[in-house]
Formats: structure tokens, C-alpha cells, sequence
């Protein structure tokens, strides 16, 4: 047994904080490695030392396993821990690392080889005797063979990549007429994504569970179950919900299940921590997927049921020390469950989405756990996966779990990128999540392209925000002024102020009552909102005598509101206006709002007027024209048609006429 002293984490983002925390706690020094992307990122100012490995493409960078190598052997690591993803299941990584003398924290090589194959995977599971989903995972891949085997097995089938996880390499097909093509489709994605084009068939077993067994075991041979998690919701085949326990199991299929899990573990020599996942049916029935060979995503409802912590297991195991539990000592008390929290667009086919986290503010409280790799003002780029954090909540029973991350999620604000956040309460609000019934077709049945559309502006958001951009701008202008009693805050000798604010098509007055109340019109109707408490980026506010709790980032004509589920980007286009004439014109050209550049008419060179139309932002789904402010030539033009731009940066710079 030698002694771990020092750790290089080969990952990024919230896993690669989530194991410097666990190190951090053992005495454990430790190493963080980044691309250029990640140079001002979380993971880099937790860890003890930071060594840059390339640019932000990730085959040119956390890909490279000559380059990580180098970053342990430089920086004196005597361990690398791979997280999740990038190089996590890669043999030849692991394989270099021993060359190296360098310690995996993971399992043996040829556990890697076996279960990174799902065709191999499959053989070997059905030779040990676990149960196995029907299907074909033979070595002749010609496409007469495939149409054979599939008909046999009978349809529907899947088509899935042998190398492939994450849903890539995957197609559903439902009839023998789609499967030619389901076929060359998928060998093409599997090729782009994992470089290898061979494929397996296997039964689609219709509305299952997905549901999975984390698994232990030492140098030694001793191999322990820590139970099950439930991870049927899911998009594009990648998990949103993650539960313990599953809400349908039963003591004796948790046996039947662990037993199954266990002999997959013992049967390859496995070594660490692995997950072995199931499809479990209605009838009770369940079959083997696949085996991920590292730490998983969902691990905290693992620990949180358990009261283990599954890194400093990993780290244990891997310097030769003996599992210090059992399985009779294995027990499962109360409930966790998690929602990852994605940069993505879920109105628009949930793609990801990019931006920069103008502000991140995560819940607390009891039972509530964040693992996250942001703060704010982190950039969420597009080289990487977009998860953002993982939102978690414990309870003594499943539904006080549910309540509390519902809670929390509302409790978490972040602003300047599109987020999942309002499709996850929703989710977890859904009758078939409340009473446990959720299955992998749990989203194509709950939710259309309707009830993923952002929620429209409402009039008592509206009202909220224009109050809140009120107050900033209040704030803003007595700053340099001698303080003045909250009751002469809004007055005027003449005649009480009215503030106009223009929401899209939505027209907003703020008339103050007093320092803390005030009238809102918008249209016809009058609403009656009372700031009860505000600081940093967070308010209660009454509405009509209905109590919010808000949380908002204001600036200049800006202002983006959290109320409950829904988030709200919002400018003041009188604000915008104003500014403008205010300014007289200055020759610099700034975004008014973040948006796309939908097309650019001038460049370096041009001459233009006062009022020529220099360029097309498109936001808030209006589109904006931005005029030049002064006549003058252009002496630089940043705006590029199809790119996205913040609120405020510089798009042209104008050099005046003489």
C-alpha cells in the first residue's frame, strides 16, 4: 500500500471541484490542469496548482494523453483522477498512466477494454449469466447481416454505436423499412464521435425503467453494491432526474438487481468505483445496458442516501487499502434527488446554449446540495458539455426530496445564458414524476413544443421589474448625494414623478407612493407593488398584496428577473433611446441589449450619416436597427452578421467628420 500525497484531476468543470474538495479535506495536494478556455475557471483557483495542457478544443487538450502525462510527471502528481468523461474510460489512458508509475484512480486496464465495448460488454455478460436485453453483438458488420439479425430478434429494435455512450451512435427503429437507413446513420455518428463504426442490434424494450447499480470493489476481490439509482428522465438519451431509490423497487429485486451488478463486477477483476446499468421493465424484469467504469454523474443521491463519500472510496481503493465496509453495512435512509442544470434551449430541441453567467446565485439550506464548476462571470463555451451545475435535495421521503429541489431550483438564479431551470421544476411537478411513474418516455409524453416555450411576460412581472430598474436607478443617481430620508425618496414640490419603461410591446409607468411603495400602470390596469426587502441581487416584493421573492440583475436599460420558475430578459427601450440623444454622439457604437447580428451593411473604410442604418440586432425576438450617432467614417466595424453579441460591447467605432 502507498500512500497517495498528491492528485492531478484530468477534467474540468464541476467534477474536477467536486474531487479537489474530497482531496482538499484527505491532506491531499492537488493539480488542476486547463485549456485555454478554462484559464479563469473554478477548478483552476480551487486546486493547489494549476498546468495548462493547450488550446480549447478538447482533442487538443483534455484529449491528449501525452499532454496529461506530462502535466502529472511536471508537476510531481502521484496519482491522476480521470472524473467523468474526456479520457475517464480510455484503456490507453490508463495504460500510460501505469507506464508512467503514475497511479489511476480507476479500475484495471482490461475492465476498461471490456465494458468500453458494448459489443464485447454483451458477450461477456451473457457467458457470466446476467440478464441481457435480446440482440445481436457479433463481429460481422456488413449490413445484410444486420437486417438479417434484427428481423430475427423482431421489431422495434435499437441500433447502437458498440463504442458509444451519451446517445450518439443510437437510432430507434421501428419497422424494417427505416432500418438501411437508421444503420448508416448511426455508423457515421459513431465514427465522427468515438472512431469506430461498429454497431449492435438489440430489442427496444418499450417504456422502461433505466435504472442503475453503483458497485465497489477493492484490490483485494472484496465487491459491494451501494444500491440503486433511478435515471429513467432523460433527452436525447442523456439524463436530466436522477433519484435513490428507485421508486419501484422492492428488498428482494434490489437483491436480485445488486447480485446482478456484483457478479458483472467480479467477473472482469473489476477494481474501484463502476456503475452497472439496467433496463428494468413493468413486469419487474431487467436486463443489462452497460457498465461506465468510473465515477458517474448522478454519484451524489448515492451519497447522500448513503452517507459515504464515494472520491475518498475511489481514493482508498486505488492506494491499496481494503474496503472498509461490507454489504450488511450497507444502508439506504431517506431519499435524494438530482436535476442537472444545462446551458440549453429546451423550446428549441434542448440544444446548448452558450453565453456568460452574468450572475450565478446557488440555494441553500438543509438537505440541499450544489455541485457546480461557475461562478459568476464564468463563460459557458461551446468546447465543452453544458451542464452548469447539479441541484440536489435530500429528504426523509421522496416527496420531501421533491419539494426541496423544486425550492431550490427557484432559489437559483442565473442570468446571461439560456437554461433548463424552468423545464426542471416543471418536470418535477409532472403527476407521473409526483407519483413515481416516470419511465425513459417520461418527456416525449409529459411535454409538446408548447409547454416549452418561455412563459410570456406576465403584467406583475412587468411591474416588479420596472420597480426594481426604479430603485436602481434611484440608487445609482444618490450615490454622490448626502443621504435623504426614505420618505422624501420619489417626491417632488411640483408634482409626483411618473417613470415611463417599454418592455417590448408592453408600456410600464412607476409612479412612487413613498420610498418603498408605489403604482404601476400598464394599460388600464393599476398594480400595487411594495418593495419589502432588497439587497446584492435578491428582493421580496408585494404585488397586489401577493408576495414574491425575486431575484434580479440590474444595469442601465437592463434588467434580468427570476420570479419562481421563470426567468425574464428584459430592456427599457426608452431608456435605450434616451441614452442615445443624451449622448449626442460620440462615434462609438455599443449593443444595446445581447442579441444575434442578424446583418452588418457598412465596414472599415465607409463613409456614413447621422442616422444610417449601420447594422440588425435581433433580441427579445424584435429585431433593432443600430444608427450611426455622428457623421464620420468607420474606422472599425466588430459587428459580424450571425454572431452573437453582448449588451454593451462596442460594434462600430465612427471617427468624425472634420
Amino acid at each position: 500500500m502507498s500512500n497517495i500525497r498528491s492528485i492531478l484531476i484530468a477534467n474540468r468543470g464541476e467534477i474536477a471541484c467536486r474531487v479537489i474538495r474530497t482531496a482538499k479535506k484527505m491532506g491531499i495536494r492537488t493539480i488542476a490542469v486547463y485549456s485555454d478556455a478554462d484559464a479563469k475557471a473554478v477548478h483552476v483557483k480551487m486546486a493547489d496548482e494549476a498546468v495548462h495542457i493547450g488550446p480549447a478544443p478538447v482533442n487538443e487538450s483534455y484529449l491528449v494523453i501525452d499532454t496529461i502525462i506530462d502535466a502529472a510527471k511536471t508537476s510531481g502528481a502521484d496519482a491522476i483522477h480521470p472524473g467523468y468523461g474526456f479520457l475517464s474510460e480510455n484503456a490507453d489512458f490508463a495504460k500510460a498512466c501505469d507506464q508512467a508509475g503514475i497511479t489511476f484512480i480507476g479500475p484495471n486496464i482490461e475492465a476498461i477494454d471490456i465494458m468500453g465495448d458494448k459489443a464485447k460488454s454483451k458477450r461477456r455478460m451473457i457467458k457470466a449469466g446476467v440478464p441481457c436485453v435480446p440482440g445481436y453483438q457479433g463481429e460481422k458488420q456488413d449490413d445484410k447481416t444486420l437486417i438479417t439479425e434484427a428481423a430475427k430478434i423482431g421489431f422495434p429494435i435499437m441500433v447502437k454505436a458498440a463504442a458509444g455512450g451519451g446517445g450518439r451512435g443510437m437510432r430507434f427503429v421501428n419497422e424494417a423499412k427505416a432500418l438501411p437507413d437508421a444503420i448508416t446513420d448511426a455508423r457515421s455518428e459513431a465514427l465522427g464521435a468515438f472512431g469506430s463504426d461498429v454497431l449492435i442490434i438489440e430489442k427496444a424494450v418499450q417504456k422502461p425503467r433505466h435504472v442503475e447499480i453503483q458497485v465497489f470493489a477493492d484490490q483485494a476481490g472484496n465487491t459491494i453494491h451501494l444500491g440503486e439509482r433511478d435515471c429513467s428522465v432523460q433527452r436525447r438519451h442523456q439524463k436530466v432526474l436522477e433519484e435513490a431509490p428507485c421508486p419501484v423497487m422492492t428488498p428482494q429485486l434490489r437483491v436480485a438487481m445488486g447480485a446482478a451488478a456484483v457478479k458483472a463486477a467480479k467477473d472482469i477483476g473489476y477494481v474501484g468505483a463502476g456503475t452497472v446499468e439496467f433496463m428494468l421493465d413493468s413486469d419487474g424484469a431487467f436486463y443489462f445496458l452497460e457498465m461506465n467504469t468510473r465515477l458517474q454523474v448522478e454519484h451524489p443521491v448515492t451519497e447522500l442516501v448513503t452517507g459515504l463519500d464515494l472520491v475518498e472510496m475511489q481514493i482508498r481503493v486505488a492506494q491499496g487499502e481494503d474496503l472498509a465496509i461490507t454489504q450488511k453495512d450497507v444502508s439506504l435512509s431517506g431519499h435524494a434527488i438530482e436535476a442537472r442544470l444545462y446551458a440549453e434551449d429546451p423550446a428549441n430541441d434542448f440544444l446548448p446554449a452558450t453565453g456568460r453567467a452574468d450572475l450565478f446565485l446557488v440555494p441553500t439550506g438543509d438537505g440541499v446540495r450544489v455541485d457546480s464548476g461557475i461562478e459568476t462571470g464564468s463563460e459557458i463555451s461551446p468546447f465543452y458539455d453544458p451542464m452548469i451545475a447539479k441541484i440536489m435535495a435530500y429528504g426523509s421521503t421522496r416527496d420531501e426530496a421533491r419539494s426541496k429541489l423544486i425550492q431550490a431550483l427557484k432559489d437559483t438564479a442565473i442570468f446571461g445564458v439560456k437554461t433548463n431551470r424552468a423545464f426542471l421544476i416543471q418536470a418535477l411537478e409532472k403527476d407521473d414524476f409526483v407519483t413515481g411513474e416516470a419511465t425513459t418516455a417520461f418527456i416525449a409524453e409529459n411535454f409538446d413544443e408548447a409547454s416549452l416555450i418561455d412563459a410570456p411576460l406576465g403584467h406583475e412581472t412587468a411591474a416588479m421589474a420596472a420597480v426594481l430598474q426604479y430603485e436602481t436607478a434611484r440608487d445609482a443617481s444618490l450615490q454622490n448625494t448626502l443621504d435623504v430620508p426614505c420618505n422624501l425618496l420619489g417626491w417632488s414640490s411640483a408634482s409626483t414623478i411618473a417613470t415611463p419603461y417599454q418592455y417590448n410591446d408592453l408600456s410600464v409607468t412607476v409612479t412612487p407612493v413613498n420610498g418603498t411603495d408605489y403604482q404601476v400602470a400598464i394599460g388600464e390596469e393599476n398594480i400595487s407593488v411594495s418593495v419589502l426587502k432588497r439587497e446584492d441581487h435578491t428582493a421580496i416584493l408585494s404585488v397586489n398584496d401577493a408576495r414574491y421573492n425575486v431575484h434580479y440583475l440590474a444595469h442601465g436599460a437592463h434588467i434580468s428577473l427570476s420570479s419562481g420558475a421563470q426567468n425574464h430578459d428584459l430592456t427599457n427601450a426608452n431608456e435605450i433611446y434616451s441614452s442615445a440623444a443624451d449622448q449626442g454622439g460620440a462615434g462609438i457604437i455599443t449593443a444595446p441589449m445581447h442579441g444575434a447580428v442578424i446583418d452588418v451593411f457598412v465596414k472599415a473604410g465607409d463613409t456614413v450619416k447621422t442616422g444610417q442604418r449601420l447594422a440588425i440586432l435581433e433580441a427579445m425576438k424584435m429585431q433593432h436597427e443600430i444608427l450611426a450617432d455622428i457623421d464620420g467614417t468607420i474606422t472599425n466595424a466588430f459587428a459580424i452578421k450571425g454572431n452573437q453579441i453582448a449588451a454593451d460591447a462596442t460594434m462600430f467605432e465612427i471617427e468624425e467628420s472634420k
